[in-house]
């Protein structure tokens, strides 16, 4: 089964962030998709995106070691994030069109155990569907446990 989440924009501000109706975290695949736009806005804009992820992490904003990991994987990699939205591909250097749309997936054990999901998203630049954890909050609120999204990929042809 699959959700399909489709973004107008792409936020470059928290205020624009918290303005989308999915950042309320009502929902894992909501929550899973916004953890890719803050991704992208994090390779033009660390602090930004700092600030975007620190609203799907909830009641656990990151660490210290959560912000070299992000460094590590997204420096010089801005392609990475670009490469979950629907119609992306090596070929085209992952240069998204808008509408800005990205596919949520899951299978049969993504709800396996009660408060969490596995959820998986599909990068244009690897042979396999990429994992993204989530909780559930006691009041119903889902957060990013997990980022799984940021593993390499294939690069872009115009620097293969």
């Amino acid at each position: 089964m699959s959700t399909t989440l489709t973004f107008d924009f792409l936020p470059e501000t928290i205020e624009e962030f918290m303005n989308i109706p999915e950042s309320c975290c009502r929902t894992p695949h909501e929550v899973a998709a916004m953890t890719v736009l803050a991704c992208l806005r994090y390779v033009d804009d660390p602090v930004e995106g700092e600030k975007m992820l620190n609203v799907l992490k909830g009641p656990k904003p990151l660490n210290a070691f959560d912000k070299q990991f992000l460094r590590d994987r997204l420096t010089g990699k801005d392609y990475v994030p670009r490469s979950y939205l629907k119609g992306t591909s090596p070929k085209n250097d992952y240069e998204p069109s808008q509408p800005y749309v990205i596919e949520v997936l899951e299978n049969p054990y993504s709800f396996a155990n009660d408060g969490s999901a596995k959820l998986y998203i599909r990068s244009s630049g690897a042979d396999s569907p990429r994992p993204i954890v989530l909780r559930q909050n006691k009041d119903g609120t889902w957060y990013l446990f997990e980022n799984l999204l940021l593993a390499d990929i294939r690069k872009p042809e115009s620097i293969a």
